[in-house]
């Protein structure tokens, strides 16, 4: 149960910022017995990817930030985030031992999937919201906007490794997050449909 919490909200994390999960759960790994990480998966913690992630971290800091610009990192994203809530997932199969889980540890694949569909998940939500507010701010809500997405991102890893079972919660105030933002993603196409129509 913990372990599956602690995937879920590491690549809930993931569909917000590839990079941030990777770097908690390696950095971890290194300096704490928090995070144990299963065979296949010790590159995690070598400081020379972790330098390679921590790099384009900061690439993906800066470039979200800046309006249209963060729509193409967006597009590229749309690999990188699935990919990164797969391995942070699997990559918590230890913690799924512990809780005993015979069905996951025959079927590793099963952590890769539930990680990728829910990244991509945060990830299309994220990517669809971003335009809407570009517009809707003049470009002025981008860079707010995108440090509340790394802060969550950060703030959902931590807790996701300390705190599982606090997962539920942060996933359930993100399902009300999301029906949201489709709820004003919807009105602002129908606003701009009819503007045109008017026109």
């Amino acid at each position: 149960m913990f372990a599956a919490l602690t995937g879920l909200g590491l690549s809930t994390a993931a569909g917000l910022n590839a990079y941030i999960p990777l770097l908690v759960v390696g950095v971890l790994a290194n300096f704490t017995d928090a995070v144990k990480l299963p065979d296949g998966y010790s590159w995690l913690s070598n400081w020379g990817v972790l330098a390679v992630i921590a790099v384009l971290l900061v690439a993906e800091f800066v470039l979200d930030k800046v309006p249209a610009v963060d729509s193409v990192n967006d597009t590229i994203q749309t690999v990188v985030r699935p990919a990164s809530g797969g391995v942070v997932f699997s990559a918590t199969s230890a913690a799924a031992e512990l809780d005993h889980s015979t069905w996951m540890t025959e079927h590793p694949w099963a952590g890769w999937l539930l990680g990728i569909v829910m990244a991509l998940a945060v990830h299309a939500i994220k990517a669809t919201a971003r335009p809407m507010i570009n517009v809707g701010t003049a470009g002025v809500g981008a860079p707010v906007v995108s440090t509340i997405e790394d802060a969550g991102s950060f703030g959902m890893s931590v807790v996701a490794v300390f705190a599982p079972v606090l997962v539920i919660v942060a996933l359930l105030a993100l399902a009300v997050l999301a029906w949201w933002s489709i709820r004003r993603v919807r009105r602002f196409r129908a606003r701009r449909k009819a503007a045109r129509g008017q026109l």
